[in-house]
Order: structure tokens, then C-alpha cells, then sequence
């Protein structure tokens, strides 16, 4: 075969061959692009769960404050004698905390005491001021009549002697005085005497309002819940530490005694911070964990949210929301004021990055 077409042959066979590599590599190249891509937008659509949790308090949908009673009048410190014990069962009308009569008792028995002796009092006052109601008719009745005999007598003047005239005439005006007098002085009189009367009657019902202030001041010492519940003791502050009321304390009026809860339906209050916001929706389930009682965990959901976000109280910091969470199972150990965590499971879509370019992806093949 002559040289020339050998050479031909050659650079014809080098072209195909070159032509054939470029082809291939075109094609490896679009086979490994494309995987990458279907991979960047499989994980730009799936979702990323983590784990929020928010702290808070327990507090009951249904509750009472049981304090102690604010009795009528001057009253010292009294004592208590009976406390129910914490975590009681207690039902609506119970009497769950009693105090020491015995001042009360000897109060309404003082005022009984008062009040018998001031009826009689006024029984007295008022048949004496008969008494002087009659008198004073029949003084003035008599004085009536005396006036009257002396005008007769000045009537006979034409027939009597001036001297018996002159006496007659001062005797009818003496009389006549008698009666202007009586009838001012009567008046006043009776005004006194019914004063008097008013005075006694006002003391007896004195007498009476303190007895049966006394009586119902009893009453209230038997302290008696408004609703149905578990009991809670109160802690205050005496002697430089935080203390619950005990049988034998001394307490004030309207001193904190205990807190009565219906622990079937229980509430987490928490503040979730802004940025956690847009994750609370209708009905969300989350899992509550009380912090005073590691092994338990109950299940809850959202019921409401506050719709704008709050400012921190101190100032500065992230805003937060008010939300609350209804708890879903009971459980007797649950109590108002308990520290509480929420942990629910939120799912984040993850940000779609930024798609290369075919072409700078073609120059750096």
C-alpha cells in the first residue's frame, strides 16, 4: 500500500477515536451532574426534626385559696386547732381548719348576758314613761280645771267686793300661768322621756349585734371549702423562714392557710422565646416533665398562645410568648406552683442551597 494513503488512514482512525473519547466523556460527564442534583433537592425537601424544650409552672383549671376568717369586731391573734393534712381529699362543704372558740363563746355569752339585762331596762323605761305620761294628763287636766273655777269666780266680780274681785283675778291669772307652763313643759318632757327610751333600746340592740356577731364569728372558725379537691398547704414567712401553718400557730385574719385544687385538670404556663414562635400551632402534643418528679412524663397539648410577644420584665434579651398547655393525664402528685418543662418535636424544612451553573460546571470539566 503506497505511503500517502497509509497516512490517510491513519489521521482518519486518530479523528474517529478522538471523536469517540469526547462523546464518552460528554456523556460520563452529564451521568455524574445529574445524581448530584436530584441529591441537593431531595435534601433541600426534607425536613429536620429537633427536640424544644420550654420551662414553666403547673397551675390548676380549677381552684380556691383558703385563708383564715376575717372575723367582725377587735379580735387578737387566734389559734389554730385542726388542719387537714396535706394532700387530702376534700369534698365542697367539708370543714378543713378550725380555730379556738373559747374567746367568741365568752364574747356571746357577755352579750347575752347584756342584752337580758337592758330588755328589762327598757321594759322599765317604758312603763315609767306611762307612768309620766299619765301623771303630766292628769296634772294638766287638774290645772284645766283650776283655771276654770277661777274664771267663774272673777265672773262674779259685780256682785263681790273690789278687794274679793282683785283676788279672784290674781288667782285666775296664776292658774292661767299654770296651764301656759304645763303645756310648754310637757312637751320637753315627753322628748326626754322618749330619749331616754331610745338611749336603752340602742344599748339592748347594741347588746344584740355583738351576740350575734359572736355567733357567726363561731361559724367562721370552722373554716369550710368552696370546692371539691386536693389539699395543698400554704408556706409563709415567720421567724426568718419559709414555714406551712401548723395545729398550735398563732394567725392573723386573712392569714394564708392552704390552696384546695381539682388535680384532674392541669395547666403549664410557659414562655416560649420569639424565634421558637412560629412553631406553636393548634393542638401541638408535647410531653411535660415535672421536675419534682423525674420519673414522670405526661402527655399534653397547646390550647393557647399569646399572639404578640413580650418584652423581657429586667429589659433586653430575646421576647417571648405566652403560651399554655393543657395536661391530658391526672396524676395525685401534681400540685399548682411546681416547676414543669414541655418538650415537643418541631420539624424545620432545611434552607435549598444554591444551584451551580451548567456552563461554569462545563469549563470545570
Amino acid at each position: 500500500m503506497p505511503r500517502p494513503v497509509t497516512r490517510l488512514l491513519y489521521r482518519t482512525l486518530t479523528v474517529l477515536c478522538c471523536t469517540a473519547l469526547t462523546a464518552c466523556s460528554g456523556s460520563g460527564t452529564a451521568e455524574r451532574v445529574e445524581p448530584a442534583v436530584e441529591a441537593a433537592s431531595l435534601q433541600a425537601d426534607a425536613p429536620r426534626s429537633r427536640t424544644v424544650r420550654l420551662t414553666g409552672t403547673l397551675e390548676a383549671v380549677r381552684s380556691t385559696r383558703v385563708v383564715a376568717p376575717a372575723l367582725t369586731g377587735p379580735t387578737p391573734r387566734m389559734t389554730l386547732t385542726r388542719l387537714v393534712p396535706n394532700g387530702s381529699r376534700v369534698e365542697a362543704g367539708e370543714i378543713v381548719a378550725e380555730f379556738d372558740p373559747l374567746e367568741q363563746i365568752d364574747q356571746a355569752r357577755q352579750a347575752a348576758a347584756s342584752y337580758e339585762s337592758l330588755s328589762y331596762q327598757v321594759r322599765q323605761k317604758q312603763a315609767d314613761n306611762a307612768t309620766s305620761a299619765e301623771q303630766r294628763r292628769s296634772e294638766l287636766e287638774q290645772a284645766e280645771a283650776d283655771l276654770e273655777k277661777a274664771l267663774l269666780e272673777v265672773s262674779k266680780a259685780p256682785v263681790l267686793s273690789e278687794s274679793e274681785a282683785q283676788r279672784n283675778e290674781l288667782l285666775a291669772a296664776k292658774a292661767r300661768a299654770q296651764v301656759e307652763s304645763l303645756r310648754r313643759k310637757h312637751p320637753d318632757e315627753e322628748r326626754a322621756d322618749r330619749a331616754a327610751l331610745r338611749a336603752m333600746e340602742l344599748q339592748r340592740d347594741r347588746q344584740r349585734a355583738a351576740f350575734e356577731r359572736a355567733e357567726a364569728n363561731l361559724e367562721r372558725l370552722r373554716v369550710r371549702t368552696p370546692l371539691s379537691g386536693l389539699v395543698g398547704h400554704s408556706t409563709v414567712y415567720s421567724n426568718g423562714q419559709m414555714v406551712r401553718p401548723q395545729e398550735g400557730d398563732q394567725m392573723n385574719r386573712n392569714s394564708a392557710l392552704m390552696s384546695i385544687f381539682d388535680p384532674g385538670e392541669m395547666l403549664v404556663r410557659v414562655t416560649v422565646p420569639e424565634p421558637d414562635g412560629a412553631l406553636l400551632h393548634p393542638g401541638l402534643e408535647a410531653t411535660v416533665l415535672v421536675d419534682a418528679y423525674p420519673d414522670l412524663s405526661l402527655r399534653a397539648h397547646l390550647v393557647s398562645a399569646s399572639p404578640v410577644a413580650a418584652a423581657p420584665i429586667l429589659g433586653g434579651g430575646v421576647k417571648g410568648f405566652r403560651a399554655v398547655f393543657r395536661v391530658d393525664e391526672a396524676d395525685r402528685r401534681l400540685m399548682p406552683d411546681l416547676s414543669a418543662a414541655v418538650v415537643f418535636e418541631a420539624n424545620e424544612r432545611v434552607p435549598e442551597p444554591a444551584a451551580a451553573e451548567p456552563t461554569a460546571v462545563g469549563a470545570a470539566q
